[in-house]
């Protein structure tokens, strides 16, 4: 199981997460993910960290506020590691599929964590928490908006309304948290490179048509 402390900020003080935080996390995450945010009580992660849940409360008041900070680091890490990967000076048809691939690696990494952060997208109490994660949220999708732009610009997409394209591309990653199975023939990214190359037949650019040769 992967550190969820890569997801995760650090404590008040500066500090790492101590390990304590990081197992209340990764239980309450995994529930989350299985059960959904309702279906979960504090003393269901109370029991699965086999901890009291005096012991819980002593570092989370309530459900929210463990669920809460994921779902914002969920979401501002898929975004930096997404753009990290990126490279603007690369073909866009290429830089697409990087942009694909690693949205997929990073699901796998996290499986958990995003399948419940994607539950509560909406539905966060807190207007500041929402409005932060909106924020990252949208820098990642206009990091794919930007690069279906230059394909269009290089001539290697047609023409098209680039937000709606968008919402096009992300729709085949983000239902993969439905159907998706670890045990299963590919990777994540496996999948999401094939899903490239039905994107990419559907939205490339026609080739120009060839000028017949002048008859003398």
């Amino acid at each position: 199981m992967d550190d969820i402390s890569d997801l995760l900020e650090l404590d008040a003080a500066g500090e790492p997460l101590s390990g304590r935080i990081v197992q209340i996390f990764q239980v309450a995450c995994r529930l989350f993910a299985q059960r959904g945010f309702d279906g979960v009580s504090m003393r269901d992660i109370a029991l699965e960290c086999g901890i009291s849940k005096a012991t819980l409360y002593h570092y989370f008041p309530d459900k929210d506020s463990i669920l809460r900070p994921l779902a914002i680091g969920t979401t501002k890490s898929l975004c930096l590691h997404v753009s990290r990967h990126d490279r603007p000076d690369a073909p866009p048809l290429e830089r697409l599929r990087s942009f694909l691939t690693e949205t997929a690696n990073f699901f796998e990494k996290f499986r958990w964590a995003w399948i419940a952060a994607s539950t509560v997208f909406w539905s966060d109490p807190k207007t500041r928490a929402r409005k932060e994660r909106i924020e990252w949220r949208d820098r990642y999708e206009q990091l794919l908006r930007d690069i279906l732009q230059a394909g269009m610009d290089a001539g290697e997409l047609r023409p098209m309304d680039v937000k709606l394209a968008g919402h096009f591309v992300l729709g085949s990653i983000n239902w993969m948290p439905r159907w998706y199975r670890p045990e299963g023939a590919l990777s994540a990214a496996g999948i999401a490179d094939r899903f490239c190359d039905m994107i990419i037949e559907g939205i490339r650019a026609e080739p120009p048509a060839s000028t017949p040769p002048r008859r003398r």
